[in-house]
């Protein structure tokens, strides 16, 4: 296999040596030369030469929804979006790939997740990484001080100056509902701030140029244990062991209003600046928290970090729970579902005058909930309607397709979803298991007694009661039985 490699790279070279001779108007005999040695390996390659295997697959990290799939997306999104609205969020979008500079330098240690596409037109592109980045840019760009938006149901935002903490617990507010909502399960949020973590940095004798970095470290402390965090900030990001140990005391701590409070009155953390206005900030959204009466969802939790570079305040991510082995241990988190933060300065590093916009937002976990979700209804060998018809219209003899035709456009006309089959003379049988396959809950069945007297049998496919219904009140009949309220044309 390495050889054949090695034969086509000579072929691929050789091409485009002969190319070159060409452009370069080179002797016929030179050309013929390079022409027969470029013959002669091809002739080594043989008949498959230049022809890779063809693969049928999609690209790493991409999949594909079948129509089960996409009825549970869908669901999870209406789920999401009606909380976004809920809450008076306006909707935007914005291009799935930005300016390559627009993403540099937002992400920290991320970065090296972005994808880089081909110049384009000479703009050197990448496609978004997150959906933040690009809204800070929307708005410096649209020159936008004030919005409430939501963007691809999961995403939202509040831009804006506000009194502190209202919009931040709001946010946590939203995650909970929708989280709630979608039940999949007991979760927690964890809240901290990256001043506090800045200050606990300050007088645990972190420099300044390490910030960021060690910030990295911590942020991977619900996935590894403290001693491996601590070994990569000494032995690869050079920190001295008695400055990780002083973190290590910090970030193991985790609770609620209490430990803020108990924070207030550290020795070291109430000196600094910084910590000292992230824990009042903090102690402020536990106070509202508790009037949305969320506070039992939400745990002070010292070791998030959140490692993206644009966070400046509140920061929050929300773990779903297993049920602890012993009585009394914390609840043991399964994975993040949904996280979010403040990010006060990012709007400024795209405005031409450095004007910043206050921001804070949450960003749902759409593809791990869906996964969630998938499971469960498998386990549960849920079946999950793929369409939303709602009647399909069928026939008991042969010869009646255009009266067909003519019920089901009259359905569509109406707002109703509706079917037929595609044939002329389709069983009634098999129209009646076409209807139970796909989970349609009323066929409307004509035949020529039915035309007559101008009437439509409705049949219920669960029960197989069925009705003369005149023709006239069918579509008031399917609507009520479906519960669609009426069509607004």
């Amino acid at each position: 296999m390495a050889e054949r490699a090695a034969l086509e790279e000579l072929v691929r070279l050789q091409g485009e040596h002969v190319r070159e001779l060409k452009l370069q108007k080179a002797s016929a005999e030179q050309i013929e030369e390079e022409v027969s040695q470029l013959l002669k390996l091809k002739a080594q390659l043989g008949p498959d030469e230049g022809k890779h295997k063809f693969v049928l697959k999609t690209p790493k990290g991409t999949r594909d929804y079948n129509p089960r799939q996409m009825a549970v997306r869908e669901k999870v999104f209406d789920t999401i979006i009606s909380c976004f609205k809920r809450h008076g969020a306006e909707v935007i979008d914005t291009p799935v790939f930005e300016l390559k500079e627009t993403l540099t330098g937002k992400y920290g240690e991320d970065s090296k997740l972005i994808y880089d596409l081909k110049d384009q037109g000479g703009e050197l592109l990448s496609l978004r990484y997150d959906l933040t980045v690009p809204f800070a840019r929307y708005l410096a760009m649209n020159k936008l001080t004030n919005i409430k938006r939501y963007h691809i149901a999961k995403d939202f935002d509040i831009a804006g100056q506000f009194d502190p903490m209202i919009p931040d617990a709001e946010c946590l507010k939203i995650m909970c509902e929708i989280l709630s909502s979608l039940q999949i399960g007991d979760f927690l949020v964890k809240v901290n701030d990256r001043r506090i973590l800045d200050g606990m940095f300050a007088v645990c004798g972190v420099p300044d140029s390490k910030f960021r970095t060690i910030c990295s470290s911590v942020d991977k402390l619900d996935k590894v244990p403290w001693e491996e965090v601590k070994n990569e900030m000494v032995g690869e990001k050079g920190l001295a062991p008695e400055v990780a140990d002083r973190i290590g005391d910090y970030v193991q701590q985790h609770g609620g209003v209490s430990l803020v409070e108990q924070l207030l009155q550290d020795p070291k953390l109430s000196q600094n600046k910084q910590a000292l206005e992230g824990l009042g900030d903090l102690k402020l959204l536990f106070e509202y928290l508790a009037l949305f009466g969320i506070a039992d969802k939400i745990s002070f939790d010292l070791s998030l970090a959140r490692g993206l570079d644009y966070y400046t305040g509140v920061i929050y991510e929300a773990v779903l729970l297993q049920t602890a082995a012993q009585a009394g241990e914390e609840p043991l988190g399964v994975g993040s579902v949904a996280a979010g933060g403040r990010y006060d300065g990012l709007v400024g590093m795209f405005d031409p005058k450095g004007r910043k916009v206050p921001c804070v937002g949450l960003s749902v976990g759409v593809e791990r909930i869906f996964s969630i979700v998938e499971q469960r209804l498998e386990a549960l060998e849920e079946k999950v309607r793929t369409t939303e018809t709602q009647v399909l219209v069928a026939s008991a003899q042969k010869k009646l397709l255009e009266e067909r035709l003519k019920l089901v456009s009259e359905l569509w006309d109406a707002g109703i979803k509706a079917e037929l089959l595609y044939k002329k003379n389709p069983k009634l049988l098999n129209q009646l298991q076409y209807c139970e396959e796909a989970g349609i809950p009323l066929v409307a069945i004509i035949g020529e007694q039915e035309l007559k007297d101008g009437v439509v049998k409705l049949r219920a496919v669960a029960s197989r009661e069925e009705v003369d219904v005149r023709r006239e009140d069918l579509v008031k009949e399917i609507k009520r039985r479906t519960s669609q309220p009426p069509c607004i044309c």
